[in-house]
């Protein structure tokens, strides 16, 4: 009987991970001043003990004013390192990998935490400037963000640099580029958040010139041995914006630069989006990019069966299947998928539970108390 696909091993450059489940990027808005804290400890580390291939970091700033609210993770400064060494070693020694997404909030920096209203903060409220492509609000009522001058983007490709290299000196397998959901590299691909005149904005050239860039300076200071991911919008969901042919093409781009997988979403550019969401409504795009671009993907959204994961990867719609609020809720899920396709192994050693911790291999016997 063939073994599934799912608790197969994926190889990417010099890293190899045990199995093609991981836990995508999530915010948890529970750092101070960027720093980890005993809740990133016990987040990360207990779904790595669950017998997970891959684990990416939430979205961590690589400026201070790229933060999506006051409480997200940071890599804009050395003190940040030894916080997350901490969470990365503990992953690691249940054998899980473990990356980090680097980001940028752009024009939706500068908010409350979700459970606290998400609403964009003033400074007098603790907020800061946010700053964009273009001097437009994501939605109406939110400030205006300054636009960025050339020198400032300049800059903001240093600090992609900069951050890649406390991540690499904080242990992570993989870094990955935060181009999705809204944030400001995603705003410098939209024609619809970007409207500048110069060699940044106007044509799919100008639009993606701003990411490439980024891919550059960080392939240029992470291993070589070392993956490189770019998390990607696939569409805007908004007429006359961002879309999957444009995707596509970017994507054979960013694999000529040096950038080993796609992790494809979509929407969060607009308000006023339109999202047809159900079940595995991400996985097209995923697998439109994989064909495409001949890029490895990574298919994520509403995926929450094991055998709706398994076929993902059997039918060649992506390489690795991402699993978000589904292990908010179960982070047993990859013990529950082991049972039902017939699977003994995390890893494909001998014997039963083979990559889980230890502690919980008797939640696989179904005959325990």
């Amino acid at each position: 009987m063939k073994p599934p696909k799912l608790f197969s091993p994926l190889a990417l450059r010099g890293l190899r991970l045990r199995n093609r489940i991981a836990m995508p990027p999530m915010c948890q808005y529970s750092a101070v001043d960027g720093l980890a804290g005993d809740w990133h400890l016990v987040h990360y580390g207990s779904r790595a003990a669950q017998g997970l291939g891959l684990i990416i970091v939430e979205a961590t700033a690589v400026e201070a004013r790229g933060r999506i609210s006051a409480h997200d993770l940071g890599l804009w400064k050395d003190e940040q390192i030894v916080p997350l060494r901490k969470v990365v070693d503990f992953v690691k020694a249940q054998g899980a990998a473990i990356g980090v997404q680097l980001g940028h909030a752009g024009r939706k920096a500068s908010g409350a935490r979700p459970w606290e209203g998400g609403a964009q903060l003033s400074p007098s409220q603790g907020g800061w400037e946010c700053v964009a492509p273009s001097a437009l609000p994501f939605k109406d009522g939110e400030a205006v963000p300054r636009a960025l001058s050339k020198a400032e983007l300049g800059d903001i490709v240093d600090a992609f640099a900069a951050a890649a290299r406390r991540a690499l000196a904080a242990g992570f397998d993989l870094v990955e580029l935060h181009a999705a959901h809204g944030y400001l590299l995603h705003q410098f691909l939209s024609p619809l958040s970007n409207r500048r005149d110069d060699e940044y904005g106007g044509s799919f050239a100008n639009r993606g010139r701003l990411l490439l860039e980024v891919v550059d300076a960080v392939r240029k200071v992470w291993p070589t041995d070392r993956p490189l991911f770019v998390r990607l919008s696939a569409t805007d969901w908004a007429e006359g914006g961002w879309d999957v042919p444009e995707s596509v093409a970017l994507c054979g781009l960013l694999k000529e630069r040096g950038v080993d997988l796609v992790d494809v979403s979509s929407a969060g550019l607009v308000a006023t989006q339109k999202v047809i969401i159900g079940a595995g409504y991400q996985v097209p795009f995923a697998a439109a990019i994989r064909d495409g671009a001949g890029l490895p993907t990574a298919a994520v959204g509403l995926i929450t069966e094991a055998a709706q994961a398994e076929a993902i990867l059997e039918e060649g719609k992506a390489d690795l299947v991402l699993l978000g609020r589904e292990l908010l809720r179960n982070p047993g899920w990859p013990s529950r998928a082991l049972r039902e396709l017939g699977v003994e192994s995390f890893d494909g050693s001998p014997g039963i539970g083979g990559g889980m911790a230890p502690q919980y291999l008797r939640s696989l016997r179904e005959q325990s108390r």
